[in-house]
C-alpha cells in the first residue's frame, strides 16, 4: 500500500484469524467517498494480491497455500466490475454487460444472454488482464522492497497486530 499510487491508507494489518480469514488488512479512507477511481481501483487489487505473491516469494511456487482465497475472490470481482459495469477496459470499451438479474456477465453464456461467445471471451481476457498485472505488480513491489515486507511480517508475527 505505501508502493502504490491510489492507495487508501492502512488503518490495521494483523495475523490474527478473525472468522475464516487467517489475517486481514483494514484501510481507512481520508474522507468520506463514493466512487472510486481506476488508479485507486488497481492499486487496491495489487495491494490484495500481496499476501499471495509474498507466499510465492517466501514459500516458492509450489507451496502456495489457499490462504489468500477470499483475496482473489476480491480482486476477481473488482476487475470484473471494472470491466463490465463500470466502463474501465480500454479493449472492452465504456459499455455495461452486467443484465440487472444476473450475478455477472458469465452466468447468462449459453442461456438466451445477449453477449456474443466472441465477446464474452474478450470480457474474460480483459478481467484475466487486470488480475494478472494486479499480481505481477505485488511481486515486482514485494521483490524489490524484501527487506521491508520480511520485517513487517516478523512485527507482525510477534505482536499480532
Amino acid at each position: 500500500g505505501l508502493n502504490m499510487e491510489g492507495s487508501l491508507p492502512i488503518h490495521k494489518a494483523t495475523i490474527i484469524p478473525r472468522g475464516r480469514a487467517l489475517g486481514m488488512v483494514q484501510y481507512m479512507p481520508e474522507r468520506d467517498q463514493i466512487s472510486q477511481s481506476r488508479q485507486e481501483m488497481i492499486a487496491r487489487m495489487a495491494m490484495a494480491m500481496g499476501g499471495r505473491a509474498a507466499e510465492e516469494l517466501h514459500f516458492g511456487y509450489d507451496k502456495v497455500t489457499s490462504g489468500a482465497s477470499s483475496d482473489i475472490e476480491q480482486v476477481t470481482q473488482i476487475a470484473t466490475a471494472m470491466v463490465t459495469e463500470w466502463g474501465l477496459s480500454d479493449t472492452v470499451g465504456p459499455i455495461a454487460y452486467k443484465d440487472t438479474d444476473q450475478q455477472s456477465f458469465m452466468s447468462g453464456i449459453g442461456r438466451g444472454s445477449s453477449i456474443s461467445p466472441e465477446t464474452a471471451k474478450l470480457i474474460e481476457g480483459e478481467i484475466k488482464r487486470f488480475i494478472t498485472e494486479a499480481h505481477e505488480k505485488a511481486l515486482e513491489i514485494l521483490t524489490t522492497k524484501t527487506k521491508d515486507w520480511v520485517a513487517l511480517a516478523e512485527a507482525l508475527l510477534e505482536y499480532g497486530t
